[in-house]
């Protein structure tokens, strides 16, 4: 078994160090989750989730016009459509 040492801040902060996150494979803004059972504690990876990657994509300050390109995407089809008709 290996020990690591670190030191906790007055916030109550500590600092994984780079061999555990390697073994963790967690990197910057990652997640991960301390469990406590029967007087241990240990320390996962959370894993992905939709709820984890709420807020992690910033939208473009324009709404999409969904009206608009549903029907240019029906407009494609039919055009798509009537050509290979007129080829048969």
């Amino acid at each position: 078994m290996k020990q690591i040492t670190t030191t906790i801040t007055q916030r109550g902060q500590v600092t994984i160090p780079a061999e555990v996150r390697r073994m963790l494979g967690v990197k910057p803004r990652d997640k991960v989750a301390f469990t406590i059972e029967k007087g241990e504690v240990r320390l996962e990876p959370v894993p992905f989730s939709l709820e984890s990657a709420y807020g992690s994509v910033k939208p473009s300050g324009r709404p999409e016009d969904f009206e608009r390109i549903t029907q240019e995407a029906k407009d494609s089809k039919a055009e798509k459509t009537a050509l290979a008709m007129e080829n048969t």
